[in-house]
């Protein structure tokens, strides 16, 4: 059994905004390519063009549809559907380390990362069996389990521009919904945007107590009438045409087979 540190120097994790993930799964993408090419095993596929693929990601993008409590402002909510980006929370109690019979699974004292060391893994799979939250997976190519690295491989690399130490998930979401920092320092920026969001835990009752945290979607304004955009397009711009228009009106009345008051 592997042991947990007592306390970490940093809790390096993700900040997650419910409100503006579009589902676009560019964050799946580009963790599959990064962590492919560079740190541990390839992430491998089977079957990738046949009738039943499967394969190895780090992080998935699972789409709910939910029906908003009702509140004072909205007595009446509309469904809303919510984009939910499910990987390893880096969790400070976390089972799949305590539960690694070889050792392979292990947390960073020095940032918080929970990493595999894959060539101690012997693919038993008890730690994804521990992890409540289905973080965990096996790579059938190589026969170890993977999981998010936070891109250590990344985010500590100097040969790197600044802007680009972060997970490639983070620099390559679209709608800014994802940030990365360290949750253990009240004063980053990811620890203020959670107290101001009311950020939360995912599956508390699990005692796992997850670094990563989730920032609920923001409730949707309800317009109460329809609003057609082409209405003032449509409107008749004057009842009794006058100039040009009205000449051409009237002449147009004069042909045969037209009624008075206007052209049919």
């Amino acid at each position: 059994m592997t042991e947990l540190p007592t306390r970490t120097d940093r809790k390096m994790g993700l900040v997650i905004d419910l409100d503006t993930c579009v589902g676009c799964h560019a964050c799946v993408i580009s963790c599959k390519g990064w962590n492919t090419e560079n740190y541990g095993a390839p992430l491998s596929d089977q079957n990738a063009y046949g009738a039943d693929p499967s394969g190895t990601f780090l992080n998935r993008v699972h789409s709910y549809e939910v029906q908003p409590s009702p509140c004072a402002s909205q007595p009446n909510p509309a469904a809303q559907l919510v984009h939910f980006p499910k990987s390893c929370l880096h969790c400070e109690d976390a089972p799949c380390v305590t539960v690694c019979p070889t050792g392979a699974s292990y947390k960073r004292v020095e940032d918080g990362i929970v990493l595999v060391n894959e060539s101690n893994c012997i693919g038993c799979g008890l730690c994804a069996w521990s992890c409540p939250y289905g973080a965990r997976e096996l790579d059938l190519a190589e026969g170890v389990m993977k999981k998010c690295t936070l891109c250590v491989d990344r985010i500590y690399n100097e040969n790197l521009e600044e802007v680009d130490r972060v997970p490639s998930c983070v620099r390559t979401c679209p709608a800014g919904a994802r940030h990365f920092g360290d949750l253990g320092d009240p004063d980053s920026d990811v620890s203020k945007l959670v107290a101001e969001r009311g950020g939360m835990d995912l599956m508390p009752e699990m005692g796992t107590r997850p670094v990563n945290k989730y920032l609920p979607p923001r409730p949707k304004d309800q317009i109460e009438d329809q609003i057609d955009i082409l209405a003032p397009l449509l409107a008749p711009v004057a009842e009794d045409p006058k100039g040009f228009l009205g000449w051409l009106d009237k002449a147009l009345d004069k042909l045969p087979g037209q009624t008075s008051g206007g052209a049919s």
